[in-house]
């Protein structure tokens, strides 16, 4: 089998597995532009875990091969229409884009970073698994068992049928654009749920995926768990996020700007030993949020469940709640709804 190292050295053998771009969301999700279908040189560097001139270096020595791949820059008439066409407020004069095809090049090329190693080794394990192993068509292999397998097979199709279905439609369509983009997003988030399902039913032995994420986030301090959920709100495209980890915070402990520029607001409650989030914490939050800083997006995460009457408040006062199920389905790579 081909060493992961050999994708850094060869343009070749990148090209030859430059369409495997499912790998990027099974390796770590990746969030996309309100067009749903480029990333920023930010949102790059956040998924690789990297600073940004890591990228820019890359862009640079590579170019010609990146942009083949589907990296571009937009400015002036062309810019303008990208931002009226995706909902994006910037007010920069050049836009740098990455197709998700650019971003696997990116794995590809880029040495220091765990996640993009990650890809590398499970796109080359995916490739050799494909090209030795016979095809199977019995109703059980080994322990694995025929459900197990029609999730894969409706995860595939999905994925490799159905999404670039729409990013077809999305690219030649203009009255209805907004609408196939917000489709496609159902679709992909039922892909990353059927994912997550299969994982959590499919585990032979040990601690399932399920119980390993729940005692992850029960492991962490609550300084620690403001710092994953705002690894979590870098991952799904959110910028400027600031952990404020003061005392003095109003009830807000992170603060950002979702992909598409919305003001953000989250509360974080570590309370893995409480049943619920009462109302009394909920309504600080909503007064802070709504009443004094007047955000956009006010979301509530909580290691724990809502009471009904924090439950009744966030309602009235447009805060988006998060509880405990919601919280691991957003770690183990689900999209949150609310950042889209």
């Amino acid at each position: 089998m081909i060493n992961e190292s050999a994708l850094l050295e060869s343009k070749s053998l990148r090209d030859s597995v430059l369409e495997r771009t499912d790998v990027l969301d099974k390796v770590k999700a990746l969030s996309l532009l309100p067009d749903g279908m480029h990333v920023t040189t930010a949102m790059v560097a956040a998924y690789f875990e990297v600073g940004l001139t890591a990228i820019t270096s890359l862009v640079h020595d590579h170019r010609e091969e990146l942009e083949a791949s589907g990296y571009r820059v937009l400015t002036g008439s062309e810019l303008t229409s990208f931002k009226e066409l995706s909902g994006i407020q910037s007010r920069t004069r050049s836009l740098a884009l990455f197709s998700r095809r650019a971003v696997l090049n990116i794995a590809m090329l880029l040495r220091d970073s765990e996640v993009a190693r990650q890809v590398r080794v499970y796109l080359l394990d995916m490739e050799y698994v494909a090209r030795t192993q016979p095809v199977d068509n019995s109703v059980h292999r080994g322990d694995v068992s025929l459900d197990d397998r029609i999730d894969q097979r409706i995860t595939h199709i999905l994925g490799k049928t159905v999404v670039p279905m729409f990013n077809a439609l999305i690219e030649t369509s203009g009255e209805h654009r907004r609408e196939l983009i917000a489709l496609r997003e159902d679709v992909q988030n039922i892909e990353r749920k059927l994912c997550w399902h299969h994982q959590r039913i499919s585990t032979l032995e040990g601690e399932s995926p399920t119980d390993q994420v729940r005692a992850s986030i029960a492991a962490m301090t609550w300084q620690a768990f403001e710092r994953h959920v705002a690894e979590l709100l870098r991952r799904d495209g959110c910028t400027d996020v600031v952990v404020r980890q003061s005392h003095n915070d109003r009830g807000i402990d992170i603060t950002g700007r979702t992909a598409d520029g919305r003001s953000l607001a989250v509360q974080c409650k570590n309370r893995s030993g409480r049943a619920h989030v009462p109302s009394a914490d909920m309504q600080k939050f909503a007064g802070a949020a709504r009443a004094v800083d007047r955000v956009d997006v006010a979301l509530f995460v909580a290691t724990c469940n809502f009471s009904r009457e924090a439950q009744a408040i966030a309602d009235l006062s447009g805060v988006i709640t998060v509880n405990r199920d919601e919280l691991e389905e957003w770690t183990a790579g689900v999209r949150l709804k609310a950042l889209q």
